[in-house]
């Protein structure tokens, strides 16, 4: 094998082990289509975190949509303490302990994987008032 090819191959099984399981189709494709360079991937990691915060947005609305004004307000409080929790949730893997693959790879995946579940929660509690 020649050497290029080597390392494309090499390239091509880092990427498909360090992809997560949870990685949803459009970040999965992301990071296929990437130059396979650290600030290409990361790029794909915040695309993936944006789509699961607009996902929780959309939960959110249609939440309180549904919800009177003193639940609204138990909402309100629960959702900015898990608001504070997300911004220190993942830190780990930023800190550079991990390395450039713990910062570009593993935090969004630890950051989106959160969000959905909060996205997820949020539904089945629309879910008891229907």
């Amino acid at each position: 094998m020649r050497g290029s090819a080597r390392v494309s191959l090499t390239v091509g099984v880092v990427v498909a082990l360090s992809v997560p399981a949870a990685a949803d189709e459009a970040y999965r494709r992301c990071i296929d289509n990437s130059n396979g360079t650290n600030p290409a991937w990361a790029a794909c990691g915040g695309e993936w975190v944006a789509r699961e915060d607009a996902k929780l947005n959309a939960a959110w609305k249609r939440l309180l949509a549904t919800s009177g004004p003193a639940v609204r307000k138990d909402l309100l409080d629960e959702q900015r303490a898990w608001n504070a929790f997300k911004e220190k949730s993942c830190r780990f893997y930023d800190n550079g302990e991990f390395g450039r693959e713990g910062q570009v790879l593993h935090f969004p995946a630890c950051r989106a994987a959160l969000i959905a579940q909060r996205s997820a929660t949020l539904d089945g509690y629309g879910a008891d008032r229907r």
